[in-house]
């Protein structure tokens, strides 16, 4: 089957079946062979799956392509980690699941976004730092 002709519905069932396949190691290698800004959304409605082995494969799995997209188009990886902290935000109506996950495998696997986003990750695990519902009392 060639990924690249797959979109949509199909390209999601691909990566779901690549994630919970017993040998993540090659589903992971295909899955940095799909274009990065292809195969972030299907990742990004997998870091919410009840299935904890498919959250954390697809929380891994984002941190190696959105790591490898850096190296070919920066800003599009930028888009990406502000996208994760959007999830984050009270107003996105969003619940944020896997998202500081993500982000922590993305910067674990680039030092270029780890020097610009790690302040900001860390941010949300200190008390002084981002609050996500409300602060402190």
């Amino acid at each position: 089957m060639q990924t690249l002709k797959l979109s949509g519905r199909g390209l999601k069932d691909h990566v779901l079946r690549l994630l919970k396949s017993p040998d993540f190691d090659q589903s992971l290698k295909e899955l940095i062979r799909i274009p990065g800004r292809r195969v972030v959304n299907p990742l990004f409605s997998f870091l919410f799956n009840s299935d904890e082995q498919v959250r954390w494969r697809a929380i891994t799995a984002m941190g190696s392509v959105v790591s490898n997209l850096a190296e070919e188009d920066m800003e599009s990886a930028r888009v990406i980690m502000r996208r994760l902290m959007w999830n984050l935000n009270d107003e996105s109506g969003g619940i944020g699941w896997g998202s500081p996950e993500a982000m922590g495998a993305i910067l674990a696997s680039n030092e270029a976004l780890a020097k610009e986003y790690a302040r900001i990750l860390i941010s949300y695990a200190r008390a002084d730092g981002n609050f996500q519902e409300h602060e402190l009392v």
